[in-house]
């Protein structure tokens, strides 16, 4: 074991040594020529390292992706040679991949379009084709969140060396960002093609590129890694928040139960103290009241700022008698629309003491579907209602 550590650690070294060549001085051919004999000798996992060293390193982002195209470009072949464990069939993974074919054919879809359309930039008709193919692609972002929000968690609290993930979730961000400059080009008919015809290059190759690193580097780490449960449970969240295309046939997870353990509770999204709870609903910027499905005032919330006063005087209340007589029967009506299924959700705003008050209604129902209760939620908008334009975590 000490000598396939320190064979590993070597490797490294030696990868080590290239990205500081490249990052230096842009070129890599005299390590190419220098070591035709080491580049064969690599391994997918020795990237996961090597990238997580340089991302400690602290350099730009933008470096560092140049930087990764640029060796994993020298070690393709030996990357794409090695034997792998393939996924089993309707798994996490495996529906991962069948996504990625499905968007191998949609690019393979686009790319006439796309070399007829250089030769022809007014041509409508190709236009519209490319709009629609790019649309398809633009579905395709939901495999990224999926693996951001389900996959790189699990890694993150697994692999030390979890870094290399930075590098591909900015990658992935690269592709929306140009996909999405595409589809305005072509919905607008405003095509300037040194801009457009960047995007779509950038994100062939971007798309190709992740695709392969998932299923040659990624994928396979993952499987001598991470448990077949875990792996099963991802597929649940991840067909939870929708693949972009093809979905798996489940097989049954163990549900996780919401229970109380100590000074903490099971919501089955994440474990939290009482404190915690009462700290997370009191710094909503909202104000918040329960009532259950026998009409009682169970909870409210309270914010450093609450638009309508309330007192502990009111909890077991009738919420009939929390409103004044002109509108309780507005009330009524909603809890009895919510309780009988007709509706789920009712919305008033008001001006009040120069303050713009939205005020929203929702049922409550249990995973039956069954009526367990109303919540009221009321905020105070103005600032909202003034937003325009944007402004981006960057923005900050």
């Amino acid at each position: 074991m000490s000598e396939f550590t320190n064979t590993k650690q070597k490797r490294l070294a030696k990868l080590k040594e290239l990205c500081h060549l490249i990052l230096t001085t842009g070129n890599a051919s005299t390590f190419i020529t220098e070591n035709k004999d080491f580049i064969p000798t690599v391994i997918p996992t020795d990237f996961i390292a090597l990238f997580d060293e340089i991302i400690k390193e602290g350099y730009e982002m933008e470096k560092v992706k140049t930087l990764t195209n640029k060796v994993l470009n020298i070690f393709h072949e030996p990357i794409r040679d090695c034997e792998i464990i393939q996924p089993e069939p309707d798994s996490f993974l495996a529906v991962l991949e069948q996504n990625n074919s499905e968007m191998v054919e949609i690019l393979n879809k686009i790319r006439p379009l796309f070399k007829a359309l250089v030769k022809d930039a007014r041509n409508t008709s190709l236009q519209q084709e490319m709009l629609v193919g790019f649309q398809q692609l633009e579905v395709f972002a939901q495999h990224y969140t999926i693996k951001e929000n389900v996959l790189f968690p699990v890694i993150e609290a697994t692999w030390p060396d979890y870094r290399c993930l930075q590098i591909m979730w900015s990658f992935h961000d690269d592709i929306r960002r140009n996909i999405k400059t595409v589809i305005s080009q072509l919905q607008e008919n405003n095509i300037e093609l040194k801009t457009f015809n960047k995007c779509v290059g950038d994100i062939f190759f971007n798309m190709m590129a992740i695709k392969f690193r998932e299923e040659r580097i990624l994928f396979p780490y993952i499987l001598s890694t991470i448990s077949e449960q875990q792996l099963a449970t991802m597929n649940k969240e991840g067909f939870e928040l929708g693949y972009p295309y093809i979905q798996p046939n489940l097989k049954p997870v163990e549900e996780v139960q919401s229970d109380f353990d100590g000074n903490e509770i099971n919501l089955g999204t994440g474990k939290v103290s009482i404190d915690q709870i009462k700290l997370i609903f009191n710094h909503l910027p909202v104000d918040i009241t329960y009532v259950d499905e026998n009409n009682k005032v169970c909870y409210f919330s309270t914010p450093a700022k609450r638009i309508f006063p309330r007192t502990v005087a009111i909890i077991g209340r009738d919420v009939s008698n929390c409103h004044p007589p002109e509108s309780v029967h507005v009330v009524e009506q909603i809890v009895e629309s919510f309780r009988s299924g007709e509706k789920d959700q009712a919305d008033f705003w008001i001006k009040m003491k120069g303050e713009f008050i939205l005020i929203q209604y929702f049922a409550v129902r249990d995973s039956l579907g069954t009526y367990k209760g109303v919540i009221e939620v009321s905020q105070e908008i103005s600032d909202i209602q003034a937003l325009e334009g944007e402004k981006r975590l960057l923005d900050w």
